[in-house]
């Protein structure tokens, strides 16, 4: 994990690999952004017009090297995009600030330090631009040899220090500290969806927790196949019924002792997706290690309010299975008793995470918390809908709802709010058990929805956030965004902690 100071020396006193500015985009090319202008005295005011001639903009990620100036101990002054320069003398947006330092720590692999000469108005960027450093510097390296990229051999950047935050003023400290808790346990989570699920399966991951509930003073319950199944859980056993490997449901409890509120966070862990007996065609089946994301960000999001000591009770569970194809596989057509009481048919086994959630959500329900997320890469039609940036946020509340995803949008995290329309419930009706896990095919993001709901106990606020557009980069990283497992939905569940435990959220 990348180290983060703070500093408030001379950028050209400090000992590093290189110095990092921020350059925006102007009407009229190039413009040094603040916090750089020692540096840019360094080279007689002359910093921007040399950018310029080297072909730089100023545009959003992108990044410049060239050699510091005279007199500077760090060798490399590396320059990145900002983006347009803030309209009427407004500041950068926290998630320009976080996108830049994350862009800046990735293109700084193989160093060992960097100090960042970005701006910082306050301790909140101090906080955003550790935040982006530490997320921007990640990479999975467990199965590299000698634990370096193997397509350039460089680790990750080791330390960061953050030029003009202040090191011993408490706000600055606590916004360090916040950060340093919250990307460690987001890039643990996107450790786990990037594990192979030969080695992440159902009992190792509830490993994982156990080991961390004991780190942090979580406690952690481990429901087990023998516990599942007199416990009448009957759709994560009917999930996992075809695979080796066993199911389990995992709940962390952190509690304060000041806490007026409780929070339950439930997510999907599947830790392959076949598809099952509607088992999923070549080409789409590659990547679904990542299906257990939603369980990931749950998991991340307990332990970081715990390491926070944030003064809400947040109850965690993560519903986990492998869906796999084999003789003991639940097959299209059969029906599945559920925790609830109710029986789903199940028309296609590749629409499971609907299953597993459900006894999750209603088992979370009987402890009557103030409001339930569930965090899931439940469908494609989501993706279809939004794409591979955005989530979709659906409720049993309005109000509920716009709070998430603005609380989303505070982090920086896209979401979007979507509809449950009740004209889509009816395309679950069976005729054999009092609901089929597949509905109409359009708005089938939506329906999943739906069915969701129906395991919601009465009377409590309930929101559902589908993450299986953001959840795996597939393309190229960006920002502070690698490619493979991204950790969607930790920050804003975080955040929705925060904002409950100070009385702004419910």
């Amino acid at each position: 994990m990348t180290a983060l100071t703070l500093s408030t020396a001379a950028a050209s006193g400090l000992r590093a690999d290189a110095i990092v500015v921020g350059v925006a985009k102007g009407a009229k090319g190039p413009v040094v952004a603040p916090g750089a202008e020692a540096v840019d005295k360094a080279y007689d005011g002359a910093l921007a017009g040399i950018l310029e001639t080297l072909g730089a903009s100023g545009g959003e990620g992108e990044v410049t090297k060239l050699p510091a100036p005279t007199g500077f101990k760090a060798p490399v002054v590396v320059a990145v995009g900002l983006g347009a320069v803030p309209e009427n003398d407004d500041t950068f947006s926290a998630e320009a600030l976080r996108r830049a330092a994350g862009a800046a720590a990735r293109a700084l692999a193989g160093a060992k330090k960097a100090v960042f000469a970005l701006p910082i108005t306050d301790a909140a960027d101090a906080g955003v631009l550790a935040e982006g450093a530490a997320l921007g510097a990640y990479a999975f390296d467990a199965y590299k040899e000698n634990g370096k990229d193997a397509k350039n051999g460089k680790a990750p950047l080791a330390e960061v220090t953050l030029l003009g935050g202040k090191p011993r003023d408490a706000a600055y400290k606590a916004a360090l500290a916040r950060a340093t808790a919250v990307t460690e346990e987001l890039n643990r989570a996107r450790d786990l969806i990037n594990t192979p699920p030969n080695d992440l399966y159902p009992e190792s991951f509830a490993a994982v927790a156990t080991a961390a509930g004991k780190e942090h003073g979580i406690k952690v319950q481990v429901l087990d196949e023998k516990a599942l199944q007199k416990g009448g859980y009957g759709g994560i056993l009917g999930v996992g019924a075809g695979s080796a490997a066993a199911p389990r449901l995992v709940k962390l409890s952190y509690t304060s002792p000041k806490a007026t509120k409780h929070l339950a966070f439930v997510g999907k862990g599947i830790t392959y997706d076949s598809g099952g007996i509607s088992l999923k065609p070549a080409g789409h089946n590659e990547t679904m290690k990542c299906d257990m994301s939603g369980a990931a960000a749950v998991f991340a999001a307990v332990v970081s309010a715990a390491r926070l000591g944030l003064e809400v009770n947040v109850t965690g569970w993560l519903a986990l299975a492998e869906n796999m194809p084999s003789g003991s596989a639940t097959r299209p057509g059969d029906v599945l008793r559920m925790y609830s009481g109710k029986t789903v048919e199940v028309l296609n086994t590749d629409a499971e995470g609907r299953l597993v959630l459900a006894d999750a959500l209603w088992k979370a329900s009987e402890e009557k918390p103030d409001a339930i997320i569930d965090v899931a890469t439940l469908t494609g039609a989501m993706v279809l809908a939004l794409g591979n940036r955005t989530f979709g946020v659906m409720a049993n509340d309005d109000a509920f709802r716009t709070a998430i995803v603005e609380a989303a949008e505070e982090v920086g995290e896209e979401s979007w709010p979507m509809p449950l329309p009740e004209h889509l419930r009816k395309g679950m009706d069976s005729p054999t058990a009092d609901i089929a896990n597949m509905g109409e095919r359009m708005g089938g993001g939506l329906v999943a929805g739906l069915f969701l709901k129906e395991f919601v106990g009465e009377g409590i606020t309930w929101a559902h956030l589908d993450i299986a557009g953001p959840a795996f980069n597939e393309s190229g990283p960006f920002g502070y965004t690698p490619k493979g497992g991204t950790g969607s939905a930790v920050r804003t569940l975080v955040r929705l902690a925060e904002l409950t435990a100070s009385g702004d959220l419910g």
